[in-house]
This record gives C-alpha cells, structure tokens and sequence, in this order.
C-alpha cells in the first residue's frame, strides 16, 4: 500500500518564491559555494576539495526538475572536472577570469536570458552575474558586498549544503520540490514502477 503524500517541511517565504519564479538556469561559483572556499595546495599544485553530497544531490535535483544546473568557475583543476562530471553538468566553465563574459555565450546557446537566470557566488568576480541575474543566492560565508546584494542568504555555509538550500528554493519556486520529493519516498519505500 503506498504511503499517503507528505507535506514538504521546508518553507521559503512567498515573496522569495516569486522572486524566483521563472529561473530556467542556474549558475554556480565553485570556491566558497560547491566548497567551503579553503584551498588545499601541496608540492605538486592543488590536492583535493570537499564537495556536500547534499550539494552534488541537489544539482540533480534541479537538472530533474528542468532547471538547467551551470557551474562557472575562477580555478581550474582535476578535482572540480572529476565532481562535475560526476554530477552529470554538461554546462561548466573553468578558469574564467570574467564569469560575465563566459556566461554570454552559454546563456545564447541555451536560449535564456537573463530574465531566467539564478546566480550564487560568493566572492566579488561572482557580482557580475549575480547583478544581472533574475535570482540571486549566496551562502552564509559570502563576501558582505555579495551579502548584501543577494536576494537570499542561505542558513548553510559555503560547501555544507548551502547549494542545496538555493536549489530547494528554485525548486519550490518552479513548482517542483514536492513531486519529487514524494518521488524520491514512493523509490524509498519500493513503491512504484
């Protein structure tokens, strides 16, 4: 027997989900977003980053959700190509110097424009797209002029789940959160086809 539908426990309020009705792409910084923004460098260049699988899960979630996910990145290395590519993003752009510039052209080939466009960044190179954008996001840890220009602050730092909380947000906006999140249970519980 299926278990009845659940009311989803996270709650965003109304005028933050029409703020971000309407976001059809969604583009995050790496350093201080998908990480908590320490960089680890030994003998032979950059070692490793730590990602939050509660992140990584939620990129998914906003692809299944018709969000298209976009990672923009300052660095460059082996281990953010290896977590993207894990996470199925087929729109990622390493060592831009000029986000804004990089994401011109990718949002053309997509089709969007800044109208259908969220942005979390966390530092000063992120303002530019975060300023243009539709939706802008920030994790706790932000730089106070990203802060103050974001039109939410997430409760979650940088790299510990603070991409999960935007893309939650996203996904309620667009309508979405709560079907798949009862599709997520009806899989758990071994319900459904």
């Amino acid at each position: 027997m299926p278990r009845p539908a659940v009311e989803p426990v996270l709650r965003f309020a109304p005028e933050l989900l029409l703020a971000a009705q309407g976001v059809r792409v969604a583009i995050f910084d790496v350093d201080g977003v998908l990480t908590d923004g320490r960089i680890y460098i030994g003998e032979q260049g950059e070692a490793f980053k730590a990602f939050s699988t509660l992140d990584g899960h939620g990129l998914k979630l906003l692809a299944q959700g018709g969000i298209v996910p976009v990672v923009i990145t300052g660095r460059d290395s082996p281990a953010v190509r290896r977590r993207v590519a894990d996470l199925g993003i087929a729109q990622a752009v390493y060592g831009a110097s000029d986000k804004l510039a990089a994401a011109t052209p990718m949002l053309a080939r997509l089709g969007v424009g800044w109208d259908a466009v969220a942005a979390m960044g966390d530092d000063w190179p992120d303002l530019p797209l975060m300023t243009r954008a539709a939706f802008a996001c920030a994790p706790a840890g932000a730089h106070a002029e990203v802060r103050a220009i974001a039109d939410h602050v997430t409760h979650a730092q940088g790299g510990h789940g603070a991409a999960r909380e935007c893309c939650d947000l996203l996904l309620t906006a667009a309508g979405r959160y709560v079907e798949l999140l009862q599709g997520h249970l009806t899989t758990l519980d071994g319900g459904g086809s």
